[in-house]
């Protein structure tokens, strides 16, 4: 149960003040338990995935079990500040806090918790993107391995068989993009690297169904010859594999409909040393508030995903390179190190600020007693 992993990590821990992180949504509640059998230790939690408003938050029956879960936390960190936002709101509309908006921290129960945000990234130098062949090389195992003619202008997509990742909107996208642009027709290529996921639920069996029916679907209308624009890969797929894809694309579409960040975006941009690509990308992704080089759109509206598709393939190997450049810079400075870096940098802050208040209430008693 969650209360023994917790009594487990109570007794590991060296000392009675450590510093303990918690990740996810799986572990909501370990916060509050950890902090009954660790009453001094420095507990960041960081919630990888969106946050949703406080309304739609409060379809959850056990909302006031799950903020005060995460309440018993030093610092709750969110990928943005939105999802801050909404936290807050969260916790000003179903629990008796006080809220320091200022700090943008809840007081409850005597105890401070901080909300943060934290954007995550890659590690940089990538380790995969180190190891992989050219992009030259990897275009040509790519257009060998799946019969594509020179010239293919070649789109990737790389993502779990997940409804929240928007790939039924993706092929749509695609196939809007070959009625709306004729000259793309038997040019234009989209590989889908869609890793099974969840399997034994009805809701996640019904989704892979309707992706091979519309892949089917859209590959009978416009196909010609050899030539079939959707190349749909069920299967899941080492990092080395992954990256040889992302290096052989003219773009990548990432059409997540709702996403914390979505590492796929910039596992693409570290992928592209040679500054060639083009990134689209969601706006309800994280990742689209960091990498400006995107082109960014509304995944549900077709015309305008379209039109960026196409935009991406016309796009000048300058332009393609400017953006390129901009976006491998971010995710070089705010790496994965940074982004550990941050949590770490603020959890010594506090642990600084609680010695210094002991201290102080020490000699405040001392002086008393004299």
């Amino acid at each position: 149960t969650e209360r023994a992993r917790n009594r487990v990590l109570a007794k590991e821990v060296r000392g009675a003040d450590p510093v303990v992180l918690v990740q996810d949504y799986h572990f909501a509640l370990a916060p509050r338990m950890i902090r009954e059998q660790l009453p001094r230790a420095t507990i960041i939690t960081f919630w990888h995935i969106p946050w949703p408003t406080a309304e739609r938050f409060g379809i959850c029956p056990w909302e006031r079990e799950v903020l005060e879960g995460l309440l018993g936390s030093s610092i709750v960190g969110f990928q943005t500040q939105q999802h801050c936002n909404n936290f807050v709101e969260s916790v000003d509309r179903y629990l008796e806090s006080r809220i320091d908006r200022e700090r943008q921290s809840v007081f409850q129960g005597g105890r401070e918790c901080l909300v943060r945000s934290y954007p995550i990234s890659i590690d940089w130098p990538n380790r995969w993107a180190g190891t992989a062949p050219p992009p030259a090389e990897c275009r040509a195992r790519v257009f060998a391995e799946h019969g594509l003619a020179p010239g293919t202008l070649l789109g990737v997509g790389v993502d779990r068989l997940d409804y929240t990742k928007g790939i039924e909107e993706r092929l749509l996208a695609v196939e809007r993009t070959l009625e709306r642009y004729a000259h793309l027709r038997g040019r234009f290529v989209f590989i889908q690297l869609a890793a099974p996921s969840r399997t034994l639920l009805d809701a996640y069996r019904n989704l892979n169904d309707r992706v091979e029916a519309l892949a089917a679907r859209i590959n009978e209308r416009f196909a010609a010859g050899a030539y079939r624009p959707i190349v749909l890969l069920r299967a899941h797929h080492e990092p080395p594999a992954i990256f040889r894809y992302l290096r052989a694309a003219d773009l990548c579409y990432v059409s997540s409909l709702h996403d914390g960040m979505n590492l796929v975006a910039k596992e693409f941009v570290a992928a592209r040393e040679d500054e060639r690509g083009v990134l689209v990308l969601s706006r309800f992704t994280g990742a689209a508030r960091e990498l400006a080089g995107a082109l960014v759109v509304n995944p549900y509206d077709l015309e305008e995903a379209s039109e960026a598709l196409a935009t991406a393939l016309e796009m000048t190997p300058p332009d393609q390179a400017e953006r390129m450049r901009a976006m491998r810079r971010l995710v070089a400075e705010f790496n994965v190190l940074r982004w550990a870096g941050r949590m770490l940098v603020d959890a010594r802050r506090i642990r600084q600020q609680r010695r210094l208040s002991a201290r102080r209430e020490a000699l405040l008693i001392e002086t008393c007693v004299a």
